[in-house]
């Protein structure tokens, strides 16, 4: 099976998905290169993989999720400055298999997992 690459993203404080939010993929090796920019849709996932099997590839990426600003067009009450601005996640894909890596994010805090 080709690998490829989906997030879902979840707001906690509100138990909601995410939605809107702007999430840039770069890959880091051999250096820092952006590979997709997309925003989630109202399931808090992007409407395509955010890398696909055609372009997948095994190496160090980094996800960034662009969390102050979807909390700046969502109305949670900022901060200034804010706690949590861009959250970056580098992860490595070492196989051919369908990397998921989601993001539960709140004002104050966020986690990640593999998920599947």
């Amino acid at each position: 099976m080709p690998g490829f690459l989906t997030t879902h993203v979840l707001d906690t404080a509100r138990g909601l998905p995410a939605q809107g939010m702007e999430i840039v993929l770069y890959r880091l090796d051999p250096q820092r290169v952006e590979l997709a920019r997309l925003r989630t849709n109202a399931d808090g996932r992007t409407d395509r993989q955010i890398l696909a099997a055609d372009d997948f590839a095994t190496g160090t990426y980094e996800l960034e999720f662009h969390a102050g600003a979807w909390m700046d067009a969502t109305g949670i009450a900022p901060e200034s400055p804010r706690f949590l601005d861009v959250i970056p996640i580098r992860f490595g894909m070492s196989q051919d298999d369908h990397y998921h890596v989601p993001l539960l994010v709140s004002p104050f805090g966020y986690s990640t997992y593999r998920g599947s």
